[in-house]
């Protein structure tokens, strides 16, 4: 488990502006941090090129400033990191575990054989095994769940809450690690990220305790170090759902506007609480 010095981080996606939800993550990141005497990142997720704005990300870093979080360095941009991963995935092609993939969205939902995982219908492996397949046409990569777990065997990961979990990445069968429309996946990149930042403390929302099966796997094939993981309760909102950008979540910037004081913010999620009148999954 961590120590005394740890490094955490904050790695929104700059398409639209920070929640609450997104203030939760980055108080409870910049809070572990600055308890530690250690360090809190800011990282901007920015691979996905066709919805990433400018103006979010000046937005982001206006939002952490305004809830009183200053991060330690310059804020890190995927965008400008894809040679990391592009070395990364040549790894993983090299071993023979990722295969080309051509399949879309609605092949995989309309294949009456793909089982259902916590992230929704599995691949079926349509494109697994094609023998000379043609990569002039679009094609995203995917990992070989089985070949990649036969080769690293048994694995596990810590939680704050769970406490050691066995890892089961075939869970969600064979992700994709770099897609059809960008250079590399959420999996693939924030795995090669923790580790090239030196990150020893992931924490972040319950919705990602199944993508950490798969994150456990590939720091495994990569041989990256393992950091500890938080996944903390979501807030949710009067309707039931979490706190999300599709969901139409208030931003902080209209929080800001109607006057709201974000020491009250920042103090109820310091001791734990929901704040604004929102609760807690769970609760």
């Amino acid at each position: 488990m961590s120590l005394a010095l740890s490094t955490t981080r904050f790695a929104p996606s700059p398409t639209g502006r920070l929640h609450l939800g997104h203030a939760m993550s980055a108080v409870l990141s910049h809070d572990f941090a600055r308890a530690r005497g250690g360090r809190f990142l800011l990282r901007i997720e920015d691979i996905d090129s066709g919805r990433a704005r400018e103006e979010h990300i000046a937005g982001i870093e206006e939002d952490l400033c305004w809830l009183g979080l200053l991060w330690d360095g310059p804020a890190v941009r995927q965008s400008r990191r894809l040679a990391l991963y592009s070395e990364a995935l040549e790894r993983l092609k090299q071993r023979g575990l990722i295969y080309p993939c051509f399949c879309t969205r609605a092949d995989i939902a309309r294949s009456a054989t793909a089982p259902h995982g916590p992230e929704g219908p599995l691949y079926p492996g349509t494109c697994r095994g094609l023998a000379a397949p043609d990569l002039d046409r679009p094609h995203a990569w995917r990992l070989d769940m089985v070949k990649a777990m036969a080769l690293a065997g048994p694995l596990e990961w810590y939680d704050e809450q769970a406490g050691i979990v066995t890892a089961r990445p075939d869970l969600l069968g064979d992700v994709v690690l770099a897609r059809k429309d960008a250079p590399v996946s959420y999996h693939l990149a924030v795995t090669v990220d923790d580790a090239a930042q030196g990150v020893t403390d992931v924490i972040r929302g319950r919705d990602l305790f199944a993508a950490t099966h798969v994150h456990r796997l590939l720091q495994d094939l990569l041989t990256l170090p393992t950091p500890d993981y938080h996944h903390h309760a979501l807030l949710i909102g009067t309707d039931g759902e979490r706190l999300a950008k599709r969901h139409g979540a208030m931003a902080l910037a209209d929080l800001r506007a109607q006057g709201v004081d974000p020491k009250e913010i920042v103090a109820a999620l310091h001791e734990g609480r929901a704040p604004l009148g929102f609760r807690l999954s769970g609760d």
